[in-house]
């Protein structure tokens, strides 16, 4: 594998709505997140991955596209972002653009034309069809925000399909001038200095509609071969694709540099590892320990050196890591240290979600109406008529609605959390008080600088960008314990995952001369791995030689 730049990096994700606002109108903006660079210096990170800032109505937070090649005026004008990439730049971080090229917003100029007749030279650009004898949509697909995956056009009489909401139309891949449009704005954005994309939904492009085949469809890699060739294959950037129904193998089919289309993926089976097999996050189960186990195994060993993992916990469409796997009530710090730890020791390139730094929870907003999210409000339309309670559905939206990771950054505890001096878009959690930048920073035994240390570590340890990973204690029902090795060099990172003291006794077959702790959530650490009682989600990392 010939190593590159970003196997060694540390993403930061920003969802630009919620970051911070620098005009008072209560929303994010690109300025906001320029005044912001030196905190995210100071945290080390190298990379911005920004969530989309293009010009859109927002009526799915940015993920519906009006204009690829200008800026929501809520966040900016292009100015501003050629500032923020240019100083960020300074700094010595990259940015990676969200590129959503699935789908455009129905108020995109293409969706606009293709709407006015079966004649116009955009009509292709999308996908059209005629429906049933009775007026009925073309097939039963669904949309994965509620209700049919086909809306009805008066104009032309048919039927135009979104995988998201109507208001996403879906693009039409199969017809070569879609692709190269994409590819001409995608080199526009890379001639400005951009280190990248992250591809939103990439894995529906190859999408056969007819056939109701939405993921992995036969003629995705064909697409994406395509668009390495024409695009980044040309510069030296980072490209990670979303990709929900993904399998190693098709990850090693993304992410093999020999194959030349992707850098990683991001999969998703250790997030739903507790999702319900009918209603989805929308009824989750108790989580399975010894499954995630195995899953995030799995992942770590069988793409070997012929792909390579996107790590996460976090993401603006999941739910805050520290409430839904932690303690917040009585182990928020050590269980978001220890949460931190697993995974950054792990092989593959870390991302971290805005606010995961300092260990921001969930949020439980008693009333739906102050919720936002398009997807919420689809799910509760949907479970009311399915006979769902106002209870079970509100439970469900407070474990794992896509809102827990939108509420507004907290800088500090004055009003609004330091977010803004205005009225901000969406609530702030009432915790800020509590959890902020402000408090972070002036701990120096803070989530925060835990999470400085192990990008420190990452920068000065090739073992762990490198190294193999050999899960340990396989079916402890508390421990989650692996070792790193490269050359000489070996890593024991042990993990309690739950908050019952458990004992950990170090397996024969790993033996040492000597052992360092490198880091842990707790001060006074035990130095010696043999034989130890690991406290309440207590995290500890060992250079063994």
């Amino acid at each position: 594998m010939e190593k590159k730049w970003w196997h060694q990096s540390v993403v930061y994700q920003i969802y630009p709505k919620s970051f911070n606002d620098s005009n008072g109108d209560g929303i994010g903006d690109l300025q906001g997140i320029t005044d912001k660079l030196d905190y995210l210096k100071e945290l080390g990170i190298d990379v911005i991955w920004l969530s989309p800032v293009y010009q859109s109505p927002m009526k799915d937070n940015g993920y519906d596209i009006s204009d690829y090649h200008d800026m929501a005026p809520e966040f900016g004008c292009m100015k501003n972002m050629e500032e923020l990439i240019s100083k960020a730049k300074d700094r010595n971080i990259k940015i990676i653009m969200d590129l959503v090229v699935n789908h455009t917003s129905d108020k995109h100029l293409w969706f606009k034309e293709a709407k006015k007749s079966k004649d116009s030279p955009y009509r292709d650009y999308y996908i059209w069809r005629s429906g049933g004898a009775d007026g009925s949509p073309p097939n039963d697909l669904k949309s994965a925000f509620g209700g049919s995956a086909w809306e009805y056009d008066e104009t032309t009489e048919q039927y135009y399909a979104h995988l998201f909401a109507k208001e996403q139309p879906d693009l039409n891949w199969e017809n070569p001038k879609v692709r190269d449009e994409i590819h001409k704005m995608m080199n526009w954005w890379l001639d400005k200095g951009i280190s990248g994309f992250r591809m939103d939904v990439i894995d529906l492009i190859g999408k056969e509609i007819d056939r109701k085949i939405t993921t992995n469809g036969p003629h995705l890699h064909k697409y994406i071969k395509e668009m390495n060739e024409a695009t980044f294959g040309k510069y030296d950037v980072l490209t990670v694709g979303e990709t929900w129904s993904a399998t190693p193998e098709i990850a090693k089919t993304y992410s093999n540099q020999d194959r030349q289309e992707l850098s990683m993926i991001f999969q998703f089976e250790h997030i739903t590892v507790d999702w319900d097999e009918v209603h989805s996050k929308w009824l989750p189960k108790d989580l399975d320990f010894i499954k995630l186990k195995k899953v995030l195994n799995k992942w770590q060993t069988k793409l070997g050196n012929e792909g390579w993992n996107a790590l996460f916990w976090n993401n603006h469409d999941l739910p805050r890591v520290v409430s839904k796997r932690g303690n917040v009530q009585e182990y928020r710090v050590e269980s978001a240290k220890m949460l931190a730890t697993l995974l950054h020791f792990m092989k593959g390139t870390p991302y971290i979600y805005q606010g995961e730094e300092i260990g921001m929870t969930n949020v439980k907003f008693e009333n739906l109406g102050d919720y936002d999210d398009i997807e919420i409000y689809g799910f509760y339309r949907e479970k009311i008529k399915e006979g769902f309670t106002q209870k079970k559905i509100m439970e469900a939206i407070w474990e794992n609605g896509r809102d827990n990771a939108r509420t507004p950054m907290q800088w500090s505890e004055e009003k609004n959390a330091g977010f803004t001096e205005g009225s901000p878009w969406i609530k702030v959690n009432p915790n800020y008080k509590e959890i902020n930048v402000a408090k972070a920073l002036q701990d120096e035994s803070s989530i925060f600088y835990h999470y400085q240390k192990l990008i420190k570590l990452r920068r000065q340890m090739e073992v762990i960008v490198y190294g193999s990973f050999n899960l340990i204690c396989e079916e402890s029902p508390n421990i989650f314990a692996y070792t790193r090795t490269l050359g000489k060099d070996r890593l024991l990172v042990i993990n309690n995952f739950f908050e019952q003291r458990v004992n950990f006794i170090l397996p024969k077959e790993i033996k040492y001369d000597t052992c360092k702790p490198i880091i842990s959530n707790y001060s006074d650490a035990s130095y010696l791995p043999d034989y130890m009682t690991l406290r309440p989600y207590e995290s500890v990392v060992y250079l063994l030689t």
